[in-house]
């Protein structure tokens, strides 16, 4: 299966893991956009991060992570839900020139920040923010567990344009006597060892296998990965209603109708000036459908 997550432990220890594997997701996001080769590589990296960030908090809900810089990449956004559905989008600042070399995270991205958005579907929803106080995207993340969650995390992500993949080690709280104290340490070194071409290339596990074949790891069910996008004429129209009486007419008289396009998918959005009209009599009805 080219697009999966699977979860894995190691017995007799409070170590636990997530690998993921990204294909087609990943060819679906990039197909509909024509981003720089550094800018699909992080978007890779982002989307396998926001998978296995999604099955750690082991949310039934929404989980998006958005990077906000001041480099030349100003915006990187992905967000999975509870289907299993990847999307997710990077924006270029305007005038934004990409330096000739490959970049790296931290110079593509600058200063900024990471929010993580925890949007149940029941219950309130929850943001952190961490600043970019290191110099790549797991590293980042890795900071953000530390101060959320406080449990301490470990992430591989890495991402070619082809094919995006990802690591996470977490250690949780000691919840019995006698478990192996060194367990760890053992496993984040033996996975600070994993090459790219692994993480990329082969099955999770063969993965797996390679690092801790001399362990006792329970491996779980994979979960099927895809692209999906949630977005929706009534939410679309809900966003329009945002923008006001007075501009909405505004681009009527100039325009005769409006067109909106979702920026993940590119799913082109048509409203005459009658549909219009009858949203901003009725902004609590259903959206009006076109057949």
């Amino acid at each position: 299966m080219n697009d999966q997550i699977q979860r894995f432990l190691f017995d007799q220890t409070n170590v636990r893991g997530e690998i993921v594997t990204l294909e087609n997701a990943y060819h679906e996001v990039l197909s509909r956009h024509a981003y720089p080769a550094a800018v699909n590589n992080l978007l890779g990296e982002l989307l396998a991060a926001v998978a296995l960030l999604t099955d750690t908090v082991k949310l039934d809900g929404t989980l998006s992570i958005e990077v906000r810089g001041q480099g030349a990449l100003s915006l990187l956004m992905a967000e999975s839900n509870p289907g299993g559905e990847l999307r997710a989008i990077a924006r270029l600042a305007e005038d934004a020139v990409l330096p000739q070399e490959e970049a790296g995270f931290r110079q593509l991205v600058g200063d900024g920040q990471i929010m993580i958005t925890l949007d149940p579907r029941e219950g309130h929803r929850y943001q952190g923010i961490v600043a970019l106080d290191h110099d790549s995207l797991a590293g980042c993340l890795e900071a953000y567990f530390f101060q959320s969650e406080q449990l301490p995390t470990r992430l591989w992500l890495e991402a070619d344009g082809t094919r995006a993949g990802g690591l996470l080690l977490q250690r949780l709280p000691d919840a019995a006597q006698n478990q192996d104290v060194d367990a760890w340490e053992r496993s984040v070194h033996l996975a600070d060892t994993i090459k790219a071409e692994e993480l990329l290339g082969l099955e999770q596990r063969e993965v797996l296998h390679r690092l801790y074949h001399e362990e006792t790891v329970r491996v779980f069910e994979p979960k099927a990965l895809r692209f999906g996008c949630t977005c929706s004429r009534e939410r679309m129209s809900h966003a329009l209603l945002t923008l006001g009486d007075q501009e909405l007419r505004d681009i009527l008289q100039e325009q005769g109708s409006i067109e909106t396009q979702c920026h993940f998918c590119h799913t082109f959005y048509h409203y005459t000036a009658a549909e219009i009209e009858t949203l901003l009599d009725n902004p609590d009805a259903p959206a009006p459908v076109i057949h």
